[in-house]
């Protein structure tokens, strides 16, 4: 016997009723408004169309609960297949249930035990645990809902996405299976072949592989770690850009690199930062070196190692031992070569020294050498009004050891240089000052890194005379200056121009 029923909602004239039909069909004798149908039930209510083994349907409440084989078509793409259902005809509401419910639409599965959909919303919803498909990419949380009007997945409660090339952790996730672009507002993980991307707020496309973090961001690939506000990175590429406290961090070579906006790129092996721009390169069995510039670049070869360093505008440099500034500078780690340009001036020790180009070459126990090209200039203070000095046109320094040997100034040659005695109760007296100038000058070092011993080449002039019969033109040489207030003393000092 079949059955077919079509009739208006008794409530305000607003709703329509349920439409149904079954193979067998009778009343609840418990309920007059309850009809009890059996054999290929079918229903349909605005749009909506269901089958089911059977099924209750309450005239009354324009409600349907069925039961086995379950199967639901929203729209021509969509359908949800289930064991058991409850739908409200008045809501729109479907709630049902199975050991595994499944919701397709288009290409996209939605899987649960439960799932309740509002027709209204076009929204699915699921409070224990769901999986969704979609492509080649699966999402799994404890609570979540799916739209199938705008193709999207708002999930939450121990969320995981995940396809063959990467594993998203989270804890609240928007995706949208058009666009593939994963959206999150909660601390986020982003695990990959080549990196692990962690966020608490941003997007990543599953497609392109793009991050955009915009709070708490930072990128580690192995080699290399990226920290920032806000954090735009390519996973194919490799490749970074960074705004606000950022961070750069080189494991090889022991490097970090800080500033205000960054970029990095494994693929074409540089980094650079600007604005408050600090290089350190980490020293663990000494100390570190501290490189503030405007700008500073870093390149390093196939295998990651260090190959160039370049900053550029106000520069400085503080070490331990060794101190300096310029308006750009260039160091060459193949070379073990430091080379400072535009006014520049080296501090070491007690000693200032300045040229048109410094050069400093290091191995592994420190200074080897120093080159001072064009208008070289050292200076040492004896006193707040003496300065022993040394000037010519080229200078270089030899070292062993990290501890001065001896220096040559070469061409046009001049010496200012300050005798003391030392005494057992007074300490060191000034007792002369030996002053000329030859072709060529060297000196001696001792082993506390004071001069022993100067020696002069081709018909040198030189004179000793009291302290105080030094003549003025002897007591500051021509292009003589004095940067001590410009010296960084500790590290923090390098950003203080």
């Amino acid at each position: 016997m079949g059955l077919l029923l079509l009739c208006a909602a008794s409530q305000g004239g607003a709703q329509k009723l349920i439409e149904y039909s079954s193979g067998i069909g009778s009343r609840d004798p418990e309920n007059g408004d309850i009809w009890i149908l059996y054999r290929g039930v079918k229903a349909r209510h605005e749009g909506m169309t269901l089958q089911s083994d059977s099924a209750h349907y309450n005239t009354k409440e324009n409600s349907f609960t069925a039961f086995g084989g379950v199967t639901i078509k929203l729209t021509d793409t969509t359908f949800i297949y289930g064991d058991r259902l409850f739908y409200d005809g008045n809501t729109r509401i479907v709630d049902i249930w199975d050991d595994t419910v499944v919701l397709i639409d288009g290409g996209t599965q939605l899987l649960a035990n439960h799932l309740t959909y509002e027709r209204n919303r076009a929204t699915a919803y699921y409070t224990q645990w769901g999986y969704g498909y979609s492509g080649d990419r699966t999402l799994f949380s404890h609570q979540g809902e799916y739209n199938s009007d705008r193709d999207e997945f708002f999930i939450y409660n121990e969320v995981v996405l995940s396809d063959s090339s990467m594993t998203l952790f989270t804890d609240t996730l928007i995706y949208n299976t058009q666009t593939e672009i994963a959206h999150f507002e909660s601390p986020t993980q982003i695990q990959t072949d080549s990196s692990i991307i962690y966020s608490e707020l941003g997007d990543y496309n599953t497609s392109t592989h793009f991050a955009i973090s915009y709070q708490n961001s930072h990128v580690d690939n192995q080699s290399r770690m990226i920290e920032s506000d806000t954090l735009y990175y390519d996973d194919q590429e490799r490749y970074g850009k960074a705004f606000g406290h950022v961070r750069i961090i080189d494991s090889i070579n022991n490097i970090t690199c800080t500033g205000h906006y960054g970029e990095t790129s494994q693929a074409d092996n540089f980094s650079f930062v600007t604005g408050q721009a600090l290089v350190v390169f980490v020293d663990e069995e000494s100390d570190s070196l501290f490189l503030h510039a405007d700008t500073v670049y870093v390149t390093t070869d196939t295998n990651n190692h260090l190959q160039t360093v370049r900053a550029n505008y106000q520069v400085k440099v503080y070490r331990h031992d060794a101190q300096a500034m310029c308006d750009s500078a260039f160091y060459s780690a193949p070379d073990s070569l430091l080379s400072l340009y535009k006014n520049p001036v080296l501090w070491y020790e007690h000693y200032q020294c300045i040229a048109d180009t410094i050069e400093v070459k290091h191995d592994t126990s420190g200074v080897h050498q120093a080159w001072l090209r064009n208008g070289c200039f050292a200076v040492q203070q004896v006193d707040l009004e003496k300065f022993n000095q040394l000037k010519g046109r080229q200078g270089v320094v030899y070292f062993n050891q990290g501890d001065p040997s001896y220096a040559d100034v070469m061409g046009n040659a001049q010496m200012v240089y300050y005798i003391t005695e030392e005494d057992s109760t007074y300490g060191a007296t000034l007792v002369g000052v030996n002053v000329g100038m030859g072709s060529d000058i060297r000196i001696y070092f001792d082993t506390n890194r004071a001069p022993s011993r100067v020696v002069t080449y081709d018909k040198p002039d030189m004179k000793t005379y009291p302290v105080s019969m030094l003549p003025d033109e002897w007591r500051q040489l021509k292009d003589f200056r004095w940067e001590a207030r410009r010296r960084p003393r500790k590290p923090e000092d390098v950003f203080i121009w």
